[in-house]
């Protein structure tokens, strides 16, 4: 079979039983250092993938692709608005809301809550919440009958469970014979729900509109309308769409304005991450230069033997080249092996480890999400190794430099 004289030379000098067992050695741990470097990479760039899609279905499956409100006072004349809104063919649901900030209180236990009113009907066009009852439906909040639906860790800590009473303080004040009070009602809880992110099961609580309409003394108005899009990712196109079909003064936010600092965040920590992890990499291939280097050092007589033959110092350049690049390709196919295979197991290795060693990696209370999500992407594993064959084969280029201009004559004098 034919190989070129280069390719050659340099897999027997790969393959050979060197005399400096040393030179193996740090062969050997450039190797692993790549690969451990590569693996790193690919684990903790899919783990933060992972994270920033968690974060984005749970919020947006809370909050929405976008929101229609008015300026000042409410949004007036609702049912109107959601039917210009739905008129968009990039808008599948359209549903109104009343939102507010109080506080929950039940058996001296106080604890602030974010208060939505939903119409059920129309919620589960907008949200996902419905998919995520513990006990007790959505559709269970009736108009009239003051019935709430609080989040699991909400309802842990006041000791809640469906058919309780809770009473419910607003930061507005009601006029009685005893001067100001804070208006409260006293609700009762009809079913609970868990997203799996602290932050809603803790303060989130959902109502029928018509009762915080009430509650906030809003009449016929409501604080806007929720839309759910066709694709998330084109919500500021669509906003400025439906913006354009609603008349008066209203304006519609999407949700890349809503939360732009955070996923700007998340997006800045990836890039950091992988500028700080590719150091790993970067180390490892300087020891292929000193390894290189003892190489060149090591075969000096043979590289002399071969230029009296006639082979010119391309030739011993590339046969260094050959070897180097060798080096650098296992360690990374070593780690891209390794880093596929843990990044599409690490969210059943995790839980596992954390049952071993009855420990939780990430608090529910103090973490955004609990589990440890990952997410592989085509990309980022062709972009790792990439950036992993380029820095094994530059590390090659000083060596292979060196190994052609060895001087035969003063290369073979002692010898």
């Amino acid at each position: 079979m034919f190989q070129p004289f280069e390719l050659a030379i340099g897999l027997r000098y790969t393959r050979a039983k060197r005399r400096n067992h040393f030179i193996s050695f740090i062969s050997l741990i450039s190797m692993l250092g790549i690969a451990l470097g590569v693996t790193a990479l690919i684990t903790v760039l899919s783990v933060m993938n992972g994270f920033e899609r968690e974060l984005r279905e749970r919020i947006l499956g809370m909050t929405s692709h976008a929101t229609v409100a008015a300026f000042e006072g409410g949004l007036e004349a609702p049912q109107a608005v959601a039917e210009l809104a739905g008129r968009h063919p990039d808008v599948l649901g359209v549903a109104p809301y009343v939102e507010g900030e109080g506080m929950a209180r039940r058996a001296g236990t106080l604890s602030g809550v974010l208060l939505r009113g939903i119409e059920p009907s129309q919620e589960i066009a907008v949200s996902d919440v419905g998919d995520h009852m513990v006990s007790g439906a959505l559709t269970d909040l009736e108009a009239g009958a003051f019935g709430l639906v609080v989040g699991i860790e909400l309802a842990r800590a006041l000791g809640l469970a469906p058919g309780d009473k809770v009473d419910l303080m607003i930061p507005q004040a009601s006029v009685t014979p005893a001067g100001l009070t804070p208006r409260f009602r006293r609700f009762t809880v009809t079913g609970v729900f868990e997203i799996g992110m602290y932050e809603y099961d803790r303060s989130m609580v959902y109502m029928h509109i018509d009762d915080a309409a009430a509650l906030y003394r809003l009449g016929d108005r409501v604080t806007g309308l929720r839309l759910k899009l066709k694709d998330m990712f084109a919500a500021p196109r669509v906003s400025r769409e439906v913006a354009d079909l609603l008349p008066g003064f209203v304006y519609v936010r999407d949700w890349t304005q809503q939360h732009a600092n955070f996923f700007r965040a998340v997006r800045t920590e990836k890039i950091v991450m992988f500028v700080i992890l590719s150091l790993i990499v970067a180390v490892a291939a300087f020891n292929i230069v000193s390894t290189l280097v003892m190489v060149v050092t090591d075969k000096q007589a043979d590289i002399a033997i071969l230029r009296t033959l006639g082979v010119s110092p391309g030739s011993v350049t590339m046969i260094f080249i050959v070897q180097g690049a060798l080096i650098g390709l296992v360690g990374t196919a070593l780690g891209l092996a390794g880093g596929i295979g843990l990044a599409l197991n690490v969210e059943t290795l995790v839980p596992a480890l954390e049952r071993l060693l009855h420990q939780d990696f990430l608090a529910a209370d103090v973490y955004y999400i609990s589990d440890l999500p990952s997410e592989l992407h085509g990309s980022d594993v062709l972009k790792i190794a990439g950036l992993s064959l380029v820095l094994g084969l530059v590390s090659t280029i000083y060596p292979a430099w060196r190994a052609a201009r060895v001087q035969p004559a003063e290369a073979l004098r002692y010898e």
